[in-house]
């Protein structure tokens, strides 16, 4: 019932959002007379405030329409690579002018978004600065809601099956980059591909910031799901889908919780900032409220995940342990096949880590390196970012002028 209470209840706020919206522009548009009258900035900012916080935030765009190559200002577009029930493979692609046409093939990347609850856009400034030296896939994953039933359920060892498919698909020369939760099933699909021999296995795989082994640093994330039996999980955070929506009656765990979550982790945070919000909108200061508004507009647009997904995330990665214990099977064309790291021995390996990541503590993706016994030492790399949060590695200002950069050394050097 939790779910259909989550959908009155934002029958209620949408209007009272619509309505603090239009009040804010009749206190705040240049034309409107109330816009001069005393405390206008200040009634404004409340009622734009009022209007954030109730209302539905939706999937947001790319809006990445252009990169910047060799001085040369080029226009990129969208392009669903391979279409699946659960995720599209997406390319961004390059539309090189004339001027550019002798240049060098750059190297294609393949990122792997997580499945956590946060739409793939997250990585938008992930792809903006690979943009100019790197041909750019990402997985786009869809919001289970709107998946219908007919396609069945979607289990992690399916985030396995997607991940080996996409590879052979760009495959061989394609460099994998994971951020966050699929550092798991890219390294489960790269050593399945490795035990088989596969002839299109990738070149590298970076893995940044991920569960690889939470017996390390175990943070406050990980001990949420350790302290619970799994029966708690399935009781519940797992519900049905409600009737408006095309995957109604698929059993999730939805987007909404998940938020819900996340902000509770830090709750002081989110309050001084929307307060922050509040003053800057007060004075003026449109600048750092665009950032605000740019920052919870991702932050606050969640999906739904299957609930056999996380089911099987909470069990296999958090609970049992099973990549780096040695005791993970898969069903793969037909045949349990065990996991086995340790076969990888062409693929390099590049780890990177934030030094204050309250998500994914120091140590649990470097697990990875010792995982990958048969890889030569100088076929790994190790990065520790200084002053990095979990999406300070992915994002902001030392994800482009740091760890950017040193990913495209090491995919150059192993291209």
């Amino acid at each position: 019932m939790l779910y259909q209470f989550r959908e009155a209840q934002r029958a209620v706020l949408t209007p009272v959002s619509s309505w603090a919206e239009a009040m804010s522009q009749v206190y705040s548009n240049p034309y409107s007379p109330y816009a001069y009258t005393p405390f206008a900035p200040r009634v404004a900012a409340g009622f734009e405030l009022l209007h954030r916080l109730g209302k539905e935030y939706e999937k947001p765009q790319w809006g990445l329409n252009s990169t910047t190559i060799d001085g040369h200002e080029v226009s990129v577009i969208e392009r669903i690579e391979v279409s699946k029930p659960f995720c599209r493979l997406i390319k961004f692609e390059r539309l090189m002018p004339r001027a550019l046409s002798n240049r060098p093939a750059d190297p294609t990347v393949l990122v792997f978004a997580p499945l956590s609850g946060h739409h793939a856009t997250l990585l938008r400034d992930t792809v903006r600065a690979l943009l100019p030296n790197h041909e750019v896939y990402v997985t786009d994953w869809l919001d289970a809601r709107t998946v219908p039933l007919s396609h069945g359920a979607f289990h992690l060892h399916d985030y396995v099956a997607y991940a080996i498919e996409f590879i052979r698909h760009l495959g061989p020369d394609v460099h994998l980059i994971s951020v966050c939760q699929p550092t798991v099933p890219v390294l489960a699909a790269v050593s399945i591909m490795a035990s088989l021999d596969d002839p299109k296995q990738p070149r590298t795989m970076t893995m940044m910031g991920g569960p690889i082994d939470t017996r390390e640093s175990p943070t406050e994330v990980n001990n949420l799901a350790t302290d619970k039996p799994f029966t708690w999980f399935e009781r519940t955070v797992i519900y049905r889908v409600p009737g408006k929506y095309p995957g109604a009656g698929r059993r999730v765990y939805p987007g909404f919780l998940q938020h819900a979550g996340f902000v509770a982790m830090n709750p002081d945070r989110h309050a001084e900032s929307h307060w922050d919000f509040y003053m800057n909108l007060v004075r003026g200061d449109d600048e750092d409220a665009e950032s605000h508004r740019k920052f919870y507009d991702e932050y606050n647009a969640v999906l739904d995940m299957p609930a056999e997904y996380y089911l099987d995330t909470i069990r296999i990665v958090f609970q049992e342990h099973r990549l780096p214990t040695g005791t993970w099977t898969l069903p793969i064309d037909g045949r349990e096949m065990k996991v086995n790291p340790a076969d990888i021995r062409k693929v390099a390996l590049f780890c990177i880590e934030g030094e204050l990541d309250d998500i994914s503590g120091v140590g649990q993706t470097s697990a990875a390196l010792g995982l990958c016994s048969g890889l030569p030492e100088n076929m790994k790399q190790h990065l520790i970012a200084e002053g990095a949060g979990h999406y300070g590695i992915f994002s902001g200002r030392r994800w482009r002028d740091i760890i950017c950069p040193r990913i495209g050394e090491f995919i150059r050097s192993n291209n």
